[in-house]
């Protein structure tokens, strides 16, 4: 089984997501939770980072736990929608399942760098990602409007 790895300098990032103020369960209750919505997110903004230096604390967190929360199917989804290849969903294809994983995990790296810029600042971590949350169903439901820079032409 393969491991989803988090980059070194979001690692701090991702263990705040998930402890809150005395040590309660912050915004997240695991880390597979908080990788999966920086996935999600960096998937809906287009953001795709390489990782650089992994992180040992939070250490890699094994695909079984992802399969477990029923996650994988976003891995998968991620995998078919950046190659346009469902061949990578082979399950008995170890190479397959590599690339599952990487695109997963600089979804995940992007939607963290994301993360930060927004939530640099804050002191409440679910209040700032509810108001992204709204943000973006909000921008999803307006219909994008080109501007029209012909009318300044004479």
């Amino acid at each position: 089984m393969s491991r989803i790895r988090i980059d070194k300098d979001k690692a701090e990032l991702v263990k705040a997501l998930t402890v809150g103020e005395d040590g309660k369960t912050g915004t997240f209750q695991t880390f597979a939770d908080a990788i999966v919505f920086a996935a999600a997110l960096g998937a809906k903004r287009g953001r795709r980072s390489p990782l650089k230096e992994t992180s040992r604390e939070p250490s890699p967190i094994s695909s079984e736990v992802f399969i477990s929360r029923g996650y994988d199917c976003v891995l998968k989804l991620l995998a078919v929608t950046e190659t346009g290849n469902t061949q990578i969903l082979a399950q008995m294809n170890s190479e397959a399942e590599s690339d599952r994983v990487h695109i997963f995990e600089e979804y995940a790296n992007g939607g963290l760098e994301i993360l930060r810029e927004e939530l640099r600042g804050s002191v409440d971590y679910t209040d700032r990602i509810l108001l992204i949350l709204m943000g973006e169903r909000t921008a999803s439901e307006q219909p994008e409007k080109e501007f029209d820079l012909s009318r300044f032409l004479s």
